[in-house]
C-alpha cells in the first residue's frame, strides 16, 4: 500500500522570493549571497549553473536534509546573484567574498589560516587519515586546503570508520572522534576487516580527491564502499553533505 503524504515539504524561499525566481535564475556560472531580514550575509556559494545550484534550495525537507541548511533555509529571506565570465572566476569571487564576510553558515574558507594538507596511507596499525602542515614522504596527500581540512577529515573519518567496522557504528568510535578531536592523526583499525574493503577505502579517497566521484549527497552514499545506510543516521547525512559541499566549492583550487 503506496502511503499518501498528508503535509507538502516547506519550501521557505519558494514563499519568499516566488517560484518565478528560480525559474528565472542564470543558467551561467557565479555565486549566491543568502541574506537575512537585516541585510546580513548568512551564506555564500559558487555554481557552475546558478539555476540548477538554487533548484536544490526550493524545498527543506526535515527527513533528508541537515539541521544547519533547514535553519539557513528559514533564516535567509533574499538571494542576491552575482554571474561570473566562467567557473574559476566564480571560484575566485566566492574566495573573496568568504574572507571578507566570513557568513555563519559557511564553514570552510572564511579565514586565509595556514596551509594545511589532509594525508592518507594503510600501515600495519590501520588506515590513517591526518592533517599535515606540510607535505609528508609515505603519505597520498591533497591540499592544500586550509582550515577546510580539519572538518573534512572529521566526516571522512566517521564515514570510513561505519565502512570498516559497520557492526560498531558510530557508538563505537574512539572517545572524541564524533565531535572531531581526532588528534594528529586518526587510526582506524584495520584488523579483521576483509582486504577488499580496505582496498575500496583508499580506492575512494583516491578517485575522491581526483575529482572523479564528486557529485549530489546521495551519489556519495552509492558510492561508498560497501554502500554503508548512513543517509538513515542524521550524523552520516551531515558529513555527505559536508563532502558533497566541500568539494563542490574548493576541488578545482586544490593540487593533488
Amino acid at each position: 500500500m503506496t502511503q499518501l503524504l498528508l503535509l507538502p515539504d516547506p519550501r521557505p524561499l519558494v514563499e519568499r522570493l516566488g517560484a518565478e525566481f528560480f525559474r528565472r535564475a542564470p543558467e551561467t556560472p557565479g555565486v549566491y549571497l543568502m541574506r537575512d531580514a537585516a541585510g546580513t550575509v548568512l551564506y555564500v556559494g559558487k555554481a557552475k549553473d546558478l539555476r540548477k545550484r538554487l533548484a536544490s534550495y526550493r524545498v527543506a525537507n526535515p527527513d533528508r536534509m541537515p539541521r544547519r541548511r533547514l535553519r539557513l533555509l528559514h533564516a535567509a529571506v533574499c538571494i542576491e546573484l552575482q554571474k561570473c565570465a566562467d567557473e574559476p572566476a566564480a571560484l575566485a569571487r566566492e574566495s573573496q567574498l568568504l574572507r571578507a564576510l566570513r557568513p555563519r553558515f559557511n564553514r570552510a574558507g572564511t579565514w586565509a589560516g595556514l596551509p594545511r594538507f589532509l594525508g592518507w596511507r594503510l600501515t600495519e596499525e590501520g588506515l590513517e587519515i591526518a592533517v599535515h602542515p606540510a607535505m609528508q614522504d609515505g603519505w597520498r596527500v591533497h591540499g592544500p586546503m586550509g582550515a577546510g581540512a580539519v572538518p573534512l577529515r572529521a566526516a571522512l573519518v566517521r564515514l570510513l570508520w561505519c565502512v570498516i567496522h559497520p557492526e560498531r557504528g558510530l557508538s563505537g568510535m574512539p572517545q572524541g572522534w564524533f565531535r572531531g578531536r581526532c588528534g594528529n592523526v586518526a587510526t582506524i583499525p584495520c584488523h579483521g576487516a576483509p582486504p577488499a574493503v580496505l582496498e575500496e577505502s583508499q580506492a575512494f579517497l583516491a578517485e575522491l580527491f581526483t575529482g572523479t566521484r564528486m557529485g549530489s549527497t546521495s551519489g556519495y552514499a552509492n558510492e561508498l564502499p560497501c554502500r554503508v545506510i548512513l543517509l538513515k543516521k542524521p550524523s552520516g547525512e551531515a558529513d555527505l553533505d559536508t563532502l558533497s559541499e566541500f568539494f563542490a566549492g574548493h576541488l578545482r583550487s586544490a593540487r593533488f
